[in-house]
């Protein structure tokens, strides 16, 4: 019997490249295809042909208070009856950039743009202008959008799809971009000396989660702040994903670490398109109009985006959201580690095969490699079995619990999770390693 999900991918594959419209939604990593989606709401999706799904990727991320969260909808409802858009200056845009710079204490300007990768690119920019120079480190894994000059050795669907730089993009775009393995602060060092008074920034997700997830070593961070101050560099933190999520001030706010600019997205637009970046004042008034650094946007500040964002942001305060993710994260951990535990204590009866599988999990964001430990940078991730990962996947889902289809994306839980959701999928993650065997 042919589903509804098949018959509209078949019908998406005719009009729409690879039948999506973001290429890991394709399922082409896990020997699949994609589900459509009915409905959402809290932390479950329903597909069209009525199947249930615990969600753990939250529309990668930005449904941090789960699915068409009450407050939300109520402020995107309200905000629609005043205007789509204007293109013209609206309050909101100001309480936005208030609470921002309250709550991340590096940014002391901030610009609303329409997407993570259209921040990321102002930066680059913006950095370039500022310092007088065009060079650019970036760190191997490391995802920034689809900026021409950021996609060499970079994560996401481009390591997902095994091209980790993109056709297209010229080879002197890719000749001012310096891509180094993450965690290597000699070669950081290195860099700098061989470039000396041509690097204009360094930029890295300061937790990386777009070759799964993994951790910066001790001083690491650190040290990069040390080398930009020292050299004159911008140190630029793309908190797209980490932003408001880890913490109420991102991951910078855990680590103590002050960045010149920051890039964010995701969460502040409450499930709606959004971007923004922001950083010191004096590098921020380099953007016109006040400067000669032209960044312009149509869409930029809308007014229902900015009512989505503001609703979802001061919830996630008034409920210590925070708070909760971490008690959801860590039950969620000792469940997963159980079943990894158990998986490999009893194998199937006639199989000797050891799978080795790592997890790695910092507040609601967590993910499983199908590899030995320790995973600290691009090649350690890239050990990764995704044949073994494809099963995994297909077994979960099968039982009802919807992880994304690549082994280099990572898992989110919302506060719309309950306790009784993650003890389900403890017990489905079990039963799925069980049956790798």
């Amino acid at each position: 019997m042919t589903s509804r999900s098949s018959e509209l991918f078949s019908r998406a594959e005719n009009r729409i490249p690879g039948g999506v419209n973001s290429p890991v939604r394709a399922f082409r990593n896990v020997d699949g295809a994609p589900f459509f989606v009915a409905h959402a709401e809290g932390a479950k999706v329903w597909d069209v042909d009525g199947n249930e799904y615990i969600d753990y990727v939250g529309s990668w991320g930005p449904a941090i208070l789960g699915h068409a969260p009450k407050v939300v909808v109520d402020a995107v409802r309200e905000a629609a009856t005043r205007g789509l858009s204007f293109g013209i200056p609206n309050p909101l845009e100001v309480e936005m950039a208030e609470l921002i710079c309250d709550w991340v204490p590096s940014i002391e300007k901030v610009r609303m743009v329409n997407s993570g990768t259209e921040a990321t690119m102002s930066c680059i920019r913006l950095a370039r202008a500022f310092t007088g120079r065009d060079k650019i480190i970036k760190f191997d894994g490391c995802y920034h959008g689809h900026v021409d000059a950021l996609l060499v050795k970079t994560g996401s669907g481009a390591l997902t799809h095994g091209q980790p730089s993109s056709a297209g993009v010229p080879a002197a775009f890719v000749d001012l971009t310096i891509s180094l393995p993450f965690n290597d602060a000699e070669l950081l060092r290195k860099a700098f000396q061989e470039n000396k008074n041509e690097i204009a920034a360094v930029m890295l997700e300061p937790i990386p989660a777009n070759a799964g997830l993994y951790f910066s070593k001790e001083k690491f961070l650190s040290v990069l702040r040390e080398e930009c101050t020292r050299n004159g560099a911008l140190l630029i933190f793309d908190e797209v994903i980490t932003g408001f999520r880890v913490a109420r001030g991102g991951a910078q706010e855990i680590y103590g670490i002050k960045p010149d600019l920051t890039a964010l997205g995701k969460i502040i637009g409450g499930g709606l398109p959004v971007g923004a970046f922001g950083g010191r004042a004096e590098i921020m008034n380099q953007l016109s109009p006040d400067g000669p650094v032209y960044q312009a946007g149509t869409l930029s500040g809308n007014p229902i985006a900015m009512a989505a964002g503001l609703a979802q942001l001061r919830e996630l305060e008034r409920i210590n959201g925070w708070k909760l993710l971490e008690e959801l994260g860590a039950q969620f951990e000792e469940l997963a580690l159980d079943a990894i535990k158990f998986a490999a204590a009893n194998p199937s009866r006639g199989s000797h095969a050891k799978i080795d599988v790592t997890f790695h999990r910092l507040g609601s964001m967590f993910c499983l490699f199908f590899a030995a430990g320790p995973v600290v940078d691009l090649a350690s991730a890239q050990r990764s079995d995704l044949k073994i990962f494809a099963r995994f996947f297909h077994g979960c889902l099968k039982r009802g619990v919807y992880f994304a289809p690549s082994q280099f994306e990572i898992g989110f839980i919302s506060t719309a999770h309950t306790a009784e959701d993650i003890e389900r999928t403890g017990a489905i993650i079990r039963e799925a390693l069980e049956n790798l065997r």
